[in-house]
């Protein structure tokens, strides 16, 4: 467990290290699978549902704000729906523009949650949102998982019926457009799953908020368990069929997630907890303090040997019997000091440098400077009279 800890800390130290360069990469990322998801789904008008414009859109949405994305996102979907029919396109329009009134006037910042929100419907896992954001977010939250709810939604229906729209031409617009609405508005199925999401929601926010121990973990088990019973309830009472291995899985999904946030956000000790009692002249504070997990991340030492030393040892002795066996003349013992470095100069080729000592001219300053102290300290101690 303590090796998981250090692996946090180090991917905490890595993303503050680059945090800049991790957000837009997941900019990038969260643009470009938005609009694969778009033009996938709806991708009626050629031009705009190629891989080209797919990666350019998603470059150009990466060096501006993220809420650009969901803006880009609207307008590739009107282009869509009104190369399926008038009626399509002003019945998205209305839907959005009322999303968009609740959304920036309640949510602005919370792009994140009504991206995500539509990816998680695509990948067959959306009963993550409400989990996840239950334990990291804040209540408000809930508007923008309704918006991305809807516009999946919206998508799936306009994908299912374009082929009909597209048949039918441009007689009956009036009836296009209530038909479409009706289809869109009053689904069952929508209104299950955005009531399932807001109780399990409240589920999570609720419980994460005690004081218990365990506090995160009982209550992303109790969210999932609340999704599933609220969805099968609703099926069951309306007639809705739902995918019950879908629902499975997913709030799987969800758990496992839920685990990993409180891993990263939650990471505290209970068997350190601590039960204290304050009170001043008008109340009492009962306050439960559990201390945080936190592991030193060990740091490597690295020591780099730049320059390689010898050391050669030279015998006397073998070098005189080898000059005299050689015939040659047997080198004399070496004077010390600095006369045997400069002998050792010498017999190696090179010339001693000459010292350096004070010029002419240096010396006759000195003098100079000399006489003139001298003539001055007898002056001032009035020794030239005597």
């Amino acid at each position: 467990m303590e090796s998981l800890f250090v692996l946090r800390g180090r991917l905490q130290e890595l993303y503050a290290r680059n945090s800049k360069i991790i957000d837009k990469a997941i900019q990038f990322v969260l643009a470009l699978v938005t609009f694969y998801l778009i033009n996938h789904n709806i991708g009626f008008m050629k031009m705009a549902a190629s891989p080209a414009a797919t990666v350019a859109l998603a470059v150009i949405c990466t060096f501006l704000p993220m809420v650009m994305i969901v803006i880009a996102a609207t307008v590739l979907i009107l282009a869509h729906t009104f190369s399926v029919s008038l009626a399509t396109l002003a019945v998205t329009a209305i839907v959005f523009l009322v999303m968009y009134i609740f959304y920036f006037r309640l949510t602005p910042k919370m792009t994140l949650i009504v991206l995500l929100t539509p990816i998680a419907f695509a990948f067959k896992i959306p009963y993550v949102i409400p989990v996840a954001f239950g334990l990291v977010s804040a209540p408000v939250s809930l508007v923008a998982v309704a918006c991305g709810t809807v516009v999946y939604y919206m998508l799936k229906y306009v994908k299912s019926t374009a082929a009909v729209i597209e048949g039918s031409g441009g007689k009956g617009l009036m009836t296009q457009i209530s038909a479409y609405a009706k289809q869109v508005f009053q689904s069952k199925e929508m209104w299950i799953v955005i009531v399932a999401f807001i109780i399990c929601f409240f589920v999570v926010y609720t419980l994460r908020r005690q004081s218990m121990d365990h506090a995160w973990k009982i209550a992303v088990v109790a969210g999932a368990v609340a999704d599933v019973v609220v969805i099968a309830a609703g099926d069951i009472a309306l007639g809705v069929h739902t995918s019950y291995g879908t629902l499975i899985v997913g709030s799987i999904a969800a758990v496992i997630i839920g685990l990993v946030l409180e891993f990263f956000f939650f990471s505290v000790d209970y068997a350190r907890s601590e039960n204290l009692q304050y009170e001043d002249d008008e109340y009492y504070y009962f306050v439960k303090a559990i201390p945080k997990i936190s592991v030193a991340t060990p740091e490597k030492t690295v020591k780099r040997i730049n320059e390689r030393q010898e050391t050669e040892i030279i015998d006397t002795e073998e070098v005189r019997r080898k000059a005299r066996r050689s015939g040659g003349a047997v080198p004399k013992k070496a004077p010390s000091g600095k006369d045997s470095s400069r002998k050792a100069q010498v017999a190696g080729g090179k010339k001693p440098a000459p010292r350096k000592g004070p010029s002419a001219k240096s010396r006759v300053i000195g003098n100079t400077e000399q006489i003139l102290l001298t003539q001055s300290m007898k002056k001032d101690l009035n020794l030239d009279k005597e």
